[in-house]
């Protein structure tokens, strides 16, 4: 196989928006780096990008965790010599209130859905401009935004911290270019396949309050994310793009 092939590096890979997004990019002809700790998803997902003549490392490791990034990135340099993308898509949501939340619970939504952004594009960063550049993707998200609403299953704490992904990905285009470009992409309501209890309990009333009718999926974030990896010629960095079908307060 070609060592000219593309390698894409995608954290929350295993399932959901992250599966959408590895399989989207091994159909383009990346080899791909799966990170989770979700590892028969991961070894399942490995099996679907096999099958599309693409190679696969799967890294189990929390993403929060700043030393493993750096020994995730070391994994990949030794594998493969390279990385051209990185999709910062590992999160997870806390529906904890302002009163209820507790301190430990409000760091480890900070450390997963903020944090994460910067171990991996740090860790991987050298790399990349090592390489002669690069692409990276953040998971943001349309609470960025709105601050989502008192029925959703995440509330301040994931909004606040996909906030900070906006600023990050602002902050380090500016930094990393013109050598990295980087954008963030807000999703609204997806409906992957693992659910949750919003999409369950009111799926069509969501998808009657959104101008094109149904809600997202992880395909339709996929396409934006292969667009941001991969399109050339290229002139957008620093830039938070939603991606809801057009929805307001839902």
């Amino acid at each position: 196989m070609s060592e000219t092939r593309k390698v894409a590096v995608v954290t929350g890979g295993a399932r959901g928006i992250g599966r959408g997004c590895v399989l989207a990019l091994a159909a383009r002809g990346h080899d791909i780096v799966i990170v989770d700790l979700l590892r028969p998803e991961m070894e399942r997902t490995q099996a679907e990008v096999e099958a599309l003549g693409g190679r696969v490392l799967i890294e189990e490791a929390d993403v929060a965790d700043h030393a493993r990034a750096r020994q995730v990135a070391a994994a990949v340099q030794a594998r493969f010599g390279r990385c051209d993308v990185l999709v910062n898509n590992a999160g997870r949501g806390n529906p904890a209130g302002i009163l209820e939340i507790t301190e430990d619970a409000f760091d480890r939504s900070i450390a997963v859905n903020l944090k994460s952004c910067f171990n991996y594009i740090q860790a991987f960063a050298p790399l990349m401009l090592e390489g002669g550049g690069g692409r990276i993707v953040s998971m943001s998200s349309l609470n960025a935004h709105t601050g989502g609403v008192t029925s959703a299953v995440s509330k301040f704490s994931y909004a606040a911290a996909k906030a900070g992904i906006i600023g990050m990905t602002r902050a380090l285009a500016k930094e990393l270019g013109p050598t990295i470009a980087i954008n963030a992409v807000c999703p609204g309501v997806i409906e992957t396949e693992v659910g949750n209890s919003l999409t369950r309990a009111r799926g069509p009333e969501l998808a009657a309050k959104i101008t094109l009718g149904r809600l997202g999926t992880p395909a339709d974030v996929a396409q934006l994310v292969v667009f941001l990896a991969t399109a050339e010629p290229f002139f957008i960095t620093g830039q938070a793009i939603t991606i809801d079908g057009f929805q307001w307060e839902i």
